[in-house]
């Protein structure tokens, strides 16, 4: 059996080290991708951090891979040998992304469109995948908005949604998918170095985010005094999560990636919904599949955007520094990949 290199976490809050794998072969409905591009997202670092969602060890992470299809499956129709196809991995030594090559479900992978580079494909998967399941997914798996592939494209014109951290790459999706679906004004909280990458996703008016949380509300206040029944915090933060909260208006929602620690009114009519943005799990898969099944032509068209990205130097051995760069909280506005291939 052939043989790889792949970045190995060796033990539960163990560390990290390059070494071979096995490549594996593609079963019935799964696609064999060599990856160009492995994009980096701060669960990499919480699992070694916090020992979760992994199993057994060793164990390869890593979420999101740009790649060449290499071998198909049985059935597998809709991709050939040599096509660009990126696609959201998963916590499994066959699926995970900070290796040389990776099995990927057919029905999750889309064709990489000629406008697109591997590494700005890579930025994507995780990004989208979050925004729209929270979004568009029928309860219980998201809010249940019409998508805009299903016909909800414009068809929330003239409400207002804020989304906390738009410079965060799933920041940037969801502002994207909120243009998408006609949402308007896309008020958004961000360091202001980052206000023109933030419009040109499709925001309205970009706040500061070191603005009090009765400065913001003011703000939110003076954009708009249409009621905010959706709020989107990318962050997720106590503090952030609070303040998103405390401006949502009654019988909205507020969506948040991270444990709720909400301090909540009785009687507020308030819906918290915290998302795990996984199209892999069965109650996700028709979603997810249906969602990758648009992605290659919104890009085509520019309909969405990827992050701007950053390559770490070093292949595989890059990503421990990279991972050290989003704990410290010493990225911003941008997307961290590596590039696998090129591993020494």
């Amino acid at each position: 059996m052939s043989s790889q290199t792949a970045l190995w976490l060796t033990e539960e809050r163990g560390s990290f080290t390059v070494g071979p794998h096995v490549i594996p072969t593609p079963e019935a409905g799964e696609i064999l991708v060599k990856i160009e591009s492995a994009g980096l997202n701060p669960v990499d670092w919480k699992i070694q951090a916090y020992a979760f969602w992994v199993e057994k060890y060793p164990a390869i992470v890593g979420n999101e891979v740009a790649g060449t299809v290499e071998a198909v499956g049985e059935g597998v129709t809709q991709f050939a040998k040599g096509d660009r196809v990126f696609h959201q991995a998963t916590m499994d030594n066959r699926n995970a992304a900070f290796q040389q090559y990776v099995i990927v479900p057919a029905d999750l992978a889309a064709k990489i469109p000629n406008n697109i580079s591997f590494d700005q494909a890579a930025t994507i998967p995780v990004g989208i995948a979050t925004t729209a399941l929270s979004l568009y997914s029928p309860a219980p798996n998201g809010i249940g908005l019409r998508a805009p592939w299903d016909g909800g494209r414009g068809s929330f014109s003239g409400q207002p949604i804020l989304v906390i951290g738009g410079a965060t790459s799933v920041g940037q999706y969801v502002i994207q998918c909120a243009k998408l679906s006609g949402f308007s004004p896309i008020i958004t909280t961000a360091s202001l170095h980052n206000t023109a990458l933030l419009k040109s996703t499709g925001a309205t008016h970009v706040l500061d985010r070191g603005l009090s949380p009765s400065a913001l509300s003011a703000e939110v206040l003076n954009v708009t005094s249409t009621p905010i029944k959706l709020v989107y915090d990318s962050v997720s933060l106590a503090d952030t999560q609070q303040i998103g909260y405390d401006i949502l208006a009654p019988g909205g929602h507020l969506i948040i990636l991270l444990q709720d620690s909400i301090k909540a009114k009785e009687g507020d009519n308030k819906t918290i919904f915290h998302v795990f943005g996984n199209l892999h799990p069965p109650q996700n898969r028709a979603f997810g599949a249906g969602l990758f099944s648009h992605l290659t032509k919104y890009l085509a068209d520019g309909d969405i955007i990827p992050n701007t990205v950053e390559v770490i130097p070093g292949g595989l051995n890059g990503v421990v520094s990279g991972l050290q760069r989003l704990k410290d909280n010493l990225v911003s506005g941008r997307k961290l990949v590596v590039h696998p291939q090129e591993t020494a």
